[in-house]
């Protein structure tokens, strides 16, 4: 496994940690490294209302907009449960905003990774930016 992916699982894993997860008792943590090689975590913030509860990598993606970056190199998201914990949809679709064709997304746990797929894959025919693009007469 690469060097730059077990770091990233390693902060993934400490994020975890930190799960506000009473309801589910489902820990998620993920690891963002931007194209400048800096690393956003997040971890998973559930509420009573489910409909408000907060994904690790909507966390995560919320750092790295909060410190000025914008573009996401690739990031790795694992569970409590030590088995694959691919992104839901609404994530799927924040992870695109941010990501570039060469964003891959790598699904872990805190040994191995179970799978790492372009992130353009996860959410065939998205809704994105190009998606407002009017054609000219």
């Amino acid at each position: 496994m690469q060097k730059t992916i077990k770091h990233m699982i390693a902060q993934a894993s400490e994020c975890l940690k930190n799960s506000y997860s009473p309801y589910s008792q489902f820990a998620v943590g993920a690891c963002i490294r931007t194209v400048d090689n800096n690393y956003f975590c997040g971890t998973n913030v559930e509420n009573i209302s489910y409909g408000l509860t907060v994904c690790a990598e909507t966390s995560a993606i919320t750092q790295m907009i909060s410190q000025g970056y914008q573009e996401i190199a690739e990031i790795v998201i694992l569970s409590s449960q030590q088995k694959l914990c691919p992104p839901c949809g609404a994530c799927r679709q924040r992870i695109l905003e941010f990501a570039s064709s060469q964003t891959i997304v790598h699904l872990c746990n805190t040994h191995e990774i179970f799978g790492s797929y372009p992130a353009e894959t996860l959410l065939p025919n998205a809704f994105t930016p190009k998606s407002l693009e009017r054609e000219t007469p």
